[in-house]
């Protein structure tokens, strides 16, 4: 669901790239007396072409789009050209082309900046805002959004205010850390989107509230934004979104027959629609109900369907909760041979969704490159134009003269270049590094730790009122070190601890520390909250069903079974780091 609630909102700020060019345009003629009104209507001809263009052809947009850039560019038509520039832009993104999406939004700014066009300057950065976002810079995304937003209350236009208002939200929402900031942003934009009557606004963004609220354990507060949601897209293919998450919440009360009968009308909708990743989630949802309803058999088939559109879709995500809700209830019914079977699927697809994960790191890097790039070419570039315009100064200059000047510039231009080589290698061997330093620091401490500890050069021991703290050892270890080999031993052990570490990831907790065969993690630190003794308590029930399935096994090959001891516990503690040359988190 986190997907597809990011990407509405993402929407929503390009449905809005358009809205202000009618009026722009419009009202622009009298800018530009001195040219005929055929011109300028030719200017916005051309506009229209390459917005109508931009689903089906983004190429022909931008063919149509430079047209309209030229035109304006010849005739002086200011207001004509920074449109056009902002739909070349337009058409580029959609392309995934970013760097260059970014130079023309950029030039697009500057010429909407010279008019003292504040509508416009507001919209092009949240336009550059959502191409950091889509890189997952989320810092200089939130930069744009802020700039926007802040021109947008001094313009007091109510539907630039709202699209910033919920991208805003949109990059508070990455982390759970953060809901209570999207909470706050999202909650300004509702009012502003319902007075606007923009249905595909409301329907996002409340139903991005409401997820917050669900997340919380507030279902109260969840469901009233649910159903403002269901209200908004009642007429819209985004509708199975609103269904399942009604669903959900009747899920978590209890009322599983409520339950089923909005994850059936959101399936029976997308199915209608077509819409293969929403039927997959409706299945999702109806699996999960007949899951808590006891019902597993009813459950696996809902799970086998998801599975099926999951892989015709290629949805890595989907497909992940359908293999562990699959492991999970052939647990449940104690066949552990197909247990066993999904469990390893559902670890292969973890490493996959890991994978794609570094791949758009990598792919953020490349964006940072090719930026630095660009750059350089724009700046060598107008090096060259100011050069162009000496020479011609400069023609009673002698022939000898104009050589020795244009070998000095070659070579100052090789040596720009390769300083520019030599920079980006070393930028990119001191981010690499810095990279795997803050890693290896999250590796041994929580975040926000590591953090403090980075930016204070220590970190304060704190006192929690409300923790949960589990501690797991194999019983008999040391007797099962005299059955095996050194190296048998500790892959064991490692596979052991990594699945548990999997695990406890799963339900938000925090991995503590490992003592030989002890494994201690806890709930409710460093962020506090009030479901840590329950997640800790499905996290050890996980574990327990992980070491079942290895141990049958074990049991068909022969081998000797581990057997694991959990203990828990609640109450206060006290946290900090402890050392000083090799830290520790105890």
């Amino acid at each position: 669901m986190s997907w597809q609630k990011k990407t509405l909102c993402i929407l929503f700020t390009f449905y809005t790239f358009f809205c202000a060019a009618q009026s722009t345009l419009s009202g622009s003629t009298r800018d530009v007396s001195k040219n005929s009104t055929e011109d300028t209507s030719q200017v916005n001809q051309l506009l229209l072409l390459s917005k109508n263009a931009l689903n089906e052809t983004p190429q022909e947009s931008v063919k149509y789009g430079m047209q309209a850039k030229d035109l304006a560019a010849k005739i002086g038509f200011k207001p004509g050209l920074a449109t056009a520039l902002k739909s070349i832009g337009i058409a580029n993104y959609v392309q995934g082309n970013y760097v260059e999406a970014l130079d023309y939004w950029n030039q697009s700014l500057h010429e909407f900046e010279s008019l003292k066009d504040e509508v416009g300057v507001a919209n092009l950065l949240s336009n550059l805002g959502a191409v950091y976002f889509d890189q997952g810079d989320d810092a200089k995304a939130l930069e744009y959004y802020l700039k926007s937003l802040q021109v947008s209350e001094k313009t007091g236009n109510k539907l630039r205010i709202a699209t910033a208002l919920s991208n805003i939200g949109a990059v508070y929402f990455n982390k759970g850390t953060t809901y209570h900031k999207a909470l706050q942003y999202y909650l300004k934009a509702l009012p502003l989107s319902e007075e606007l009557g923009d249905k595909d606004a409301i329907g996002t963004v409340t139903g991005n509230i409401g997820e917050i609220y669900l997340a919380r354990g507030d279902d109260k507060q969840a469901l009233y934004y649910f159903q403002k949601s269901l209200k908004a897209f009642e007429n819209s293919e985004n509708i199975p979104y609103s269904l399942n998450n009604v669903g959900k919440v009747y899920e978590k009360r209890g009322d599983y027959q409520t339950a089923i009968k909005y994850h059936q009308q959101a399936y029976d909708i997308a199915k209608k629609l077509d819409a293969k990743r929403d039927m997959a989630l409706s299945l999702l949802g109806l699996a999960d109900t007949y899951t808590q309803k006891g019902q597993v058999g009813f459950a696996l088939n809902y799970y086998r369907q998801a599975q099926d559109i999951a892989q015709d879709i290629h949805s890595s995500y989907v497909l992940k909760d359908a293999y562990q809700g699959l492991a999970n209830s052939y647990g449940n019914l104690s066949d552990f041979r197909n247990a066993y079977k999904y469990q390893r699927l559902l670890t292969a697809i973890k490493d996959t969704i890991y994978n794609v994960s570094t791949d758009k790191k990598l792919s953020s890097l490349l964006f940072d490159f090719e930026l630095q790039k660009k750059q350089t070419q724009i700046d060598l570039l107008t090096k060259d134009k100011a050069l162009q315009e000496l020479d011609l100064k400069g023609q009673r200059v002698a022939k000898n003269s104009l050589m020795i000047g244009l070998a000095l510039i070659f070579l100052i231009a090789f040596v720009l270049f390769r300083n520019y080589r030599i920079k980006v290698h070393t930028n990119k061997i001191l981010s690499r590094q810095k990279l795997e330093i803050e890693n290896l620091l999250l590796n041994i401490l929580p975040a926000e730790v590591a953090k403090e500890l980075q930016r204070d050069g220590q970190a304060a021991p704190r006192y929690y009122e409300n923790v949960s703290v589990l501690f797991a050892d194999f019983k008999d270890f040391t007797k099962l070190t005299d059955t095996v080999s050194p190296q048998e031993l500790i892959a064991e052990l490692n596979d052991c601890f990594m699945a548990f570490d999997n695990i406890i990831e799963t339900y938000g907790l925090e991995k503590i520390k490992t003592i030989g065969d002890a494994y201690m993690c806890a709930g409710g630190i460093p962020f506090p909250n009030e479901t840590h003794p329950e997640n800790i308590i499905k996290a050890g029930a996980d574990m327990q069903r992980y070491m079942a399935l290895k141990n049958a096994h074990k049991k068909e090959n022969g081998i000797l079974s581990w057997d694991l001891r959990i203990g828990i516990h609640t109450g206060p503690v006290i946290a900090g780091v402890v050392g000083r040359q090799k830290y520790a988190y105890d």
